[in-house]
């Protein structure tokens, strides 16, 4: 018996909703969507759901009854497994091509893509900011204490100085007032 040198392969088959039932709300218009809200690739057409903001799969693209695959809300593996009841077999209308698809997100992009922030690099410090951050890093409450301790003498006698009234018209710092009246005269014509 002689072996056969033709490879077998599947036949093509129409992709299929597999389930009948069909969600009672009006069907999904996918140009009401955002072109980076669904993909129309034939690979993977899928869309994000409206009601729960997870993406999910679109079956029979190229038949009557296009519709939203009945999915869970939430993360796979993470979230609880809770049904979307909103979105899961929702009818959709796909009335975009996949050329026109695809235009709308380049466009988009690069409507978008100048609006990109920069890498924000840190600003350098010049050596003196360094040293100060490094002594005020180093320092301990102790050694705070210590510092105020030695401090504390002079703005002791500051506070006296604050305090004292000066005796008649003489100030304790700085330059006398003057008590006569200045009159300047204006020359003559």
């Amino acid at each position: 018996m002689s072996a056969s040198t033709l490879e077998r392969t599947a036949r093509p088959r129409r992709s299929r909703t597999r389930s009948r039932t069909v969600n009672a709300r009006p069907a999904l218009v996918i140009s009401t969507l955002k072109p980076h809200q669904y993909d129309l690739r034939p690979a993977c057409a899928s869309l994000i759901c409206p009601d729960c903001k997870t993406w999910v799969p679109i079956t029979g693209l190229g038949t009557k009854t296009t519709k939203v695959v009945p999915h869970d809300t939430g993360r796979a593996g993470k979230d609880a497994a809770v049904r979307c009841r909103l979105g899961s077999n929702r009818l959709v209308t796909v009335n975009v091509t996949v050329k026109k698809w695809q235009e709308r997100l380049e466009d988009g992009h690069a409507e978008t893509g100048h609006r990109r922030s920069t890498t924000v690099l840190p600003k350098a410090f010049s050596p003196q900011t360094d040293r100060t951050l490094r002594a005020r890093a180093e320092r301990t409450l102790a050694g705070r204490a210590a510092d105020w301790n030695a401090v504390l003498p002079r703005v002791a006698a500051a506070d006296k100085n604050r305090l004292a009234v000066p005796a008649g018209d003489a100030l304790t710092e700085g330059p006398a007032v003057p008590l006569d009246t200045l009159h300047p005269q204006r020359p003559a014509r």
